[in-house]
């Protein structure tokens, strides 16, 4: 029996100690990894483990790695930034939100309203439910409303891209093809590596031009 028992708790050792090796890396740890130098498989590894680990105030650090020399350190800088602006720092809160964003994938527009209205009441300061908001008010056709939403998302957190960029699709909706390339300019300023944003811009100048042209 002991010859058993020694051998059932080796496979439970076995099992546990990959595990522990897996654990990644701190938050400081991870931030430090970021700031590497010369390194870009940390600064790639610092990235990705700040998308677990990180919170609102790493954003201005993550925000320059959008501009990291490496392609992968930038493409996890900004999956790492969403991450961080999904995350309210209440567990409540962010099973409502995943409902929320449930709703919205699945074209419920309505329900996905009340539920983001009922994460801005209970917790207004944080950015993200009024950015969902602001989308899926977007998604119905409600400008106004989510014009007014992406303002708040911007009183809470400046490096918002995506609200940026909401700002700019907008004002496309309507006809205001001039404050729409503002923002999109202005979004592309905060993460430089939105393709689809820098083509809808190049799209804007040569629209404009047009316009002016036809003016004369």
């Amino acid at each position: 029996m002991r010859g058993r028992w020694l051998g059932t708790l080796a496979l439970v050792a076995l099992t546990l100690s990959p595990a522990v090796v897996a654990a990644g890396p701190t938050r400081e740890e991870a931030l430090k990894a970021l700031g590497a130098t010369g390194d870009a498989e940390s600064r790639r590894q610092g990235a990705q483990a700040l998308g677990e680990t990180g919170i609102m105030t790493d954003v201005p650090r993550l925000a320059a790695a959008l501009r990291d020399i490496d392609p992968l350190v930038r493409t996890f800088a900004e999956s790492a930034i969403w991450q961080v602006w999904s995350r309210s720092g209440d567990a409540t809160i962010d099973r409502l939100f995943a409902t929320g964003v449930e709703q919205m994938n699945a074209r419920q527009g309505e329900r996905a309203v009340d539920t983001f209205s009922e994460i801005i009441r209970r917790r207004p300061e944080f950015a993200e439910g009024w950015n969902k908001r602001a989308t899926v008010y977007y998604l119905l056709g409600e400008y106004q409303k989510s014009l007014a939403d992406c303002d708040e998302v911007m009183k809470r957190n400046p490096y918002h891209f995506g609200a940026l960029s909401g700002y700019g699709m907008i004002y496309l909706q309507l006809d205001q093809p001039a404050t729409a390339l503002e923002y999109f300019e202005r979004a592309l300023s905060v993460n430089p590596n939105l393709e689809s944003t820098r083509q809808t811009i190049e799209i804007l100048k040569t629209l404009l031009i047009q316009r002016r042209k036809d003016t004369i």
